[in-house]
């Protein structure tokens, strides 16, 4: 979505995926003078039974690990070594190795559990690529390919759904090459060779000649309005065009028709078709307002059968309020440059407080399509913590390894098409507005806030993080000069959600030093994604 250029940024911590050994973990300690990140004995991905996890660290620490996506602190369980922590369902692990209150990096590993049902198909929906250059993309794709091939070794399909250049109306259609290269690269590189890849249009992919030029005629097979018809292992899929659609009349008729056609034979009544368009449908998922072409949602309300995929908003995958049903089921897919919350938060940065609505997770959909359901995971390919803006300059483009690849950005969702008419199936839909999460986060530590002085002298407000059913969003914070009565801080503060692990605790700015003898009073409020606040937390300090 957004038109500035990006640049390549500094990388960021990672681990391996395997345990390290006794020389590493020295070198590694002699240099940082940090213990070693831990080791593990499976590495994430897709498994088809309960798994059993062995965390290995170097001789004298101690390995304290958490299962909530949460960071581990001196707090956290310990691990007891060589006994093997057994994984049954969705799970992301993350351990850190502590000597005394010293810890290594942080390190995670997202698990998906299945059964031995074999699913009919499997696609990963992507978009938002925005990649320019060789440069940028070679090793991040490679990473995100190995993501991929750690879950779906041979996925049936990949959607790039729009966005896959970062072209503003300024020629770099050529770009598109480039891209082709990298996919084609990686695809080659894992063995997936029968793997389908279908691109949709975005608005910034140039133009549709541009599009067709670029790709392999199979990845773009439109017949000149930028949208098509496919069949991925049995399952129908349609790419639209929403840079058109609202008035292109020949492709709404033919999505109408062919929809209609499809939904007539009683055997289709349960089975999902896949739509896939850049922009988000009006009325649907969280958007940002970058919604569009509100005859899509007309024209999808009569097909329940009908599952929508979008980009182009970058709002993050890990918000509930990326899935919505109400006469058909939509789905935001994340991004896989950067994403985005809704404005008017703000985000803890080395410079301090600052207006931030972006982050540099790049994160992917993983739709099984199974007899009686399809299940949609939410992965991250990167959301290792790093401000989107590097010595003031926009860098979206952190470098490879990551050490958050294939964690999981919440729980799998599940569609189901139940009901034997349209009416019993929209009924029996469960991610609709009135079954939205009414239950508030709650702070749960005995002191969740406390004031601490920085070593530059600086005080800021620590905040342990509150606990929700699905997520913590924000926090309102106010924080008054009792003096004076001013406020000091008065913001809705982002709690880090998105990346991977999720903080501990958070520290708000709340003055510079040389304010010795000011005293404040803080009051905090925990705010999940519907707008359930928990108790209000409040502290005096200062003096």
């Amino acid at each position: 979505m957004r038109s500035t250029p990006l640049a390549v940024a500094v990388a960021v911590v990672s681990a391996t995926l395997v345990p390290p050994t006794v020389a590493h973990a020295a070198d590694a300690r002699t240099r940082s003078g940090a213990p070693a990140a831990p080791g593990v004995s499976l590495p994430g991905g897709r498994y088809e039974k309960t798994v059993s996890v062995k965390l290995s660290s170097e001789r004298g620490t101690v390995v304290r690990y958490t299962l909530d996506g949460t960071t581990p602190t001196y707090r956290s369980p310990v691990y007891a070594p060589g006994k093997p922590l057994r994984i049954s369902a969705d799970t992301n692990l993350t351990a850190a190795a502590f000597d005394g209150r010293r810890s290594s990096a942080t390190v995670s590993y997202g698990y998906l559990i299945r059964t031995r049902e074999t699913p009919i198909a499997q696609l990963v929906v992507m978009s938002d690529v925005h990649t320019d250059s060789h440069a940028t993309g070679d090793k991040r794709y490679e990473a995100f390919f190995d993501t991929i091939g750690s879950i779906f070794p041979r996925p049936d399909a990949i959607l790039s759904n729009g966005d896959m250049i970062n072209d503003n109306g300024d020629g770099r259609g050529a770009d598109h090459k480039v891209v082709s290269e990298i996919f084609q690269a990686n695809l080659a590189r894992k063995g997936m060779t029968d793997t389908q890849v279908l691109v949709s249009n975005g608005n910034h992919d140039a133009s549709l000649a541009a599009v067709r030029a670029g790709y392999p005629r199979a990845w773009f097979p439109d017949t000149g309005g930028g949208f098509y018809e496919s069949d991925v292992n049995g399952v129908r899929l349609f790419t639209v065009n929403t840079e058109t659609y609202n008035a292109d009349t020949a492709q709404r008729t033919w999505l109408k028709n062919r929809l209609t056609q499809l939904t007539a034979d009683p055997r289709n009544i349960n089975r999902p078709i896949l739509v896939q368009g850049h922009r988000p449908a009006p009325g649907t998922v969280m958007d940002g307002q970058q919604t569009a072409n509100p005859l899509l949602t007309q024209d999808l309300a009569d097909f329940p059968q009908a599952v929508y995929l979008s980009g182009h908003s970058h709002l993050n995958i890990n918000d509930e309020r990326s899935i919505a049903q109400k006469d058909f089921t939509a789905v935001n897919d994340g991004s896989m440059s950067y994403v985005e919350v809704e404005h008017g938060y703000q985000a803890i940065t080395d410079k301090g407080l600052a207006d931030r609505f972006e982050a540099t997770t790049a994160q992917a959909l993983f739709i099984e399509v199974y007899q009686d359901r399809t299940e949609i995971a939410r992965v991250n390919m990167n959301a290792d913590k790093h401000d989107i803006y590097e010595g003031g300059q926009w860098s979206a483009n952190p470098q490879p390894p990551y050490a958050s690849s294939g964690t999981l950005s919440g729980p799998t969702w599940t569609v189901r098409l139940d009901g034997r008419t349209d009416d019993e199936i929209k009924k029996n839909f469960r991610y609709t507005a009135a079954a939205r999460n009414k239950t508030a986060p709650e702070f749960t530590s005995r002191q969740p806030l406390r004031a601490v002085t920085t070593a530059q002298g600086a005080t800021v407000l620590r905040v342990t993080q509150a606990k929700d059913d699905q997520l913590v969003h924000h926090y309102d914070v106010t924080v008054t000069d009792t003096a004076t009565g001013a406020k000091v801080v008065s913001s809705k503060v982002l709690s880090e959600y998105y990346f991977m692990p999720r903080p501990h605790s958070l520290d708000i700015p709340v003055a510079a030093a040389g304010t010795a003898g000011t005293r404040y009073t803080a009051r905090v409020v925990a705010v999940d994604s519907y707008g359930n606040a928990s108790p209000a937390e409040s502290l005096t300090f200062g003096g």
